[in-house]
């Protein structure tokens, strides 16, 4: 964060806008382009020197610093002396910081210097993340014409840790070729699989060609699309290895779907289906996507600021290192006029967007449902972070491991998610990986324990810190397969709630799903609720071109 003193803020001409919106993060810059295509005038700031805010991508000691810097402390709750009558015709509410981050421990198995340069790493505040090749966010992004400003590279390959009884990592079997040629499936298991995929995709194609409602037509009946999914699997006679390859490695359900003591978290039929659908139609969707799921280049850090470039093409003002201090309410009608920033200067506009690390409370102005509330409703999210020297699989790079609920231990009700991503994406030095893991749990010491087995399967033998040779070692596993080098690891806690307030508009957080989906259309409700009137990117960008000194990028075609 900019620190405050000693330091000279510029003064920012004009001063009244229709839309403020107060932090990078992909939400807002999604807000503030939609806002800008749609003829607002716009001022988007943020206290860091850089874009993304708690979606950057950052160097390694930014990550480091920026990590701790936003820990949870008990001191950052104090709400004492929130709102201040300052002599002018507002009251100012106080903004003070909301820690998003606890129980953070970064360890360096090796010499710092051994992952010098570290300015060539990119390390994603809320990894794992992917996009599926036909998700809504991807056509956001042709729309918009953000797809000018990022390129992307394909994850290779989903493997799947434990169905075997045998402790291995498997491949996903996704597409028809894939199942013919795996040979972790038995011939009846493959056929299995290869008709649960048909009736799936036989029920989209019923409903695409006119909503036939006929079972026979391949159709699933309208009482099983509203029932468990697991009670749709036991009909179709599901073995229980097909059963998770399709739960949780395809469908990407985040709890146990066999327990009773998490029935609360059970998927309908027709929830799963649509995901099923998605994946699906993902792959091939570009010719040089290998399988359903891309990444951008240098990093998801790359999505904000390619939002935020497309806002700039359309008149947006875009001032870093520029904290808020307070929000402007008129002291006669205690409505929303503006923001006061870290200079001392007053901003108005006629709506205000927020990105999540802000608290504010309203006491004695405005009725309760107006103050800026939190409610801890999902939990929270372990994420760890791993620097390897090669990769779990010898021959791919990008790569998607999938870890079900009791795969780890029979405490487990919730997946592990691994992502593992090369040098060729240009976040790590030739040579290295970054690996990117997370599960959602109740508490932190949950969390902590689930990646940490998860990175017990994945580098099995602990190195030793004093050990400088070990960068150049290689370990086995029980069968003779080469491991990586664990080089230096974080793990965190983020936790995950909702916040909303009738005086302000509060951007969604980082979730803990893999892909974008759910943070698109929060998203999405959120400038709807701005702009009841306005379509977000009402047409295709396709000739608008911004001659900004970056190397040409596209879409994968």
């Amino acid at each position: 964060m900019a620190d405050s003193e000693n330091v000279s803020y510029p003064s920012i001409d004009p001063s009244t806008f229709d839309l403020i919106v107060v932090g990078t993060g992909l939400p807002e810059s999604v807000i503030a382009a939609a806002a800008s295509a749609a003829g607002k005038s716009v001022l988007h700031l943020d206290a860091n020197p850089f874009y993304g805010s708690h979606f950057s991508s950052l160097t390694l000691d930014n990550f480091t610093s920026f990590l701790q810097s936003n820990c949870d402390t008990s001191s950052s709750s104090s709400m004492e002396d929130d709102t201040v009558n300052d002599g002018t015709e507002y009251n100012l509410v106080n903004l003070k910081p909301r820690r998003l981050y606890s129980d953070i421990e970064i360890s360096y198995l090796v010499s710092p210097e051994s992952l010098e340069p570290l300015r060539k790493f990119n390390l994603d505040l809320a990894g794992p993340r992917v996009l599926f090749c036909a998700d809504s966010v991807v056509d956001l992004i042709l729309k918009s014409g953000a797809s000018h400003c990022l390129e992307f590279k394909s994850i290779d390959a989903t493997f799947i840790y434990g169905i075997d009884g045998h402790g291995r990592l498997l491949s996903v079997p996704d597409t028809r070729a894939a199942i013919f040629k795996d040979r972790s499936l038995g011939l009846a298991e493959k056929n299995q699989l290869m008709r649960f995929f048909k009736l799936v995709q036989e029920h989209f194609g019923s409903e695409g060609a006119g909503g036939d409602r006929q079972e026979e037509s391949g159709r699933i009946s309208d009482e099983d699309l509203e029932s468990p999914f697991v009670e749709f699997l036991k009909k179709q006679r599901l073995p229980p290895k097909i059963k998770s390859i399709i739960l949780y490695a395809i469908a990407m359900a985040d709890y146990d779907q066999d327990s009773p003591e998490v029935s609360n978290n059970l998927l309908k039929t027709k929830d799963v289906v649509q995901s099923l659908a998605l994946y699906h139609s993902s792959v091939g969707r570009f010719q040089n996507a290998m399988g359903a799921m891309i990444y951008p280049i240098y990093g998801q850090g790359e999505l904000p600021q390619a939002f935020c470039r497309r806002a700039a093409v359309k008149g947006a003002l875009y001032v870093m290192r520029m904290p808020v201090t307070s929000v402007l309410l008129d002291k006669e009608s205690r409505h929303y006029k503006g923001v006061r920033l870290a200079s001392g200067q007053d901003l108005f506009s006629h709506e205000l967007v927020m990105d999540p690390c802000f608290t504010v409370r309203l006491p004695s102005l405005l009725s309760p449902s107006s103050n800026l509330q939190y409610e801890n409703t999902e939990g929270k999210v372990a994420r760890g972070i791993c620097i390897i020297r090669g990769s779990i699989n010898p021959d791919l790079s990008n790569l998607l491991v999938v870890f079900p609920p009791r795969s780890l231990c029979t405490e487990q009700v919730t997946s592990v998610r691994a992502l593992q991503l090369g040098s060729n994406m240009a976040v790590c030095p030739s040579g290295l990986s970054v690996l990117y893991l997370s599960a959602l749990c109740d508490d932190a010491a949950q969390g902590r324990e689930l990646l940490r087995a998860a990175m017990n399967v994945l580098f099995p033998l602990p190195i030793s810190k004093n050990s400088e040779s070990s960068t150049s070692v290689e370990t086995e596993g029980a069968e003779g397969e080469t491991k990586p080098i664990l080089m230096w690891n974080s793990i965190y806690v983020q936790e995950l709630s909702m916040g909303s307030s009738e005086a302000v508009n509060i951007c969604p957080m980082p979730d803990g799903t893999l892909d974008y989906r759910k943070l698109l259309e929060s998203t999405v409700k959120l400038f709807q609720k701005i702009y009841p009137e306005e379509e977000i990117f009402p047409h295709s960008v396709t000739e608008d071109t911004e001659d900004n000194g970056d190397l040409p990028s596209e879409m994968p075609e």
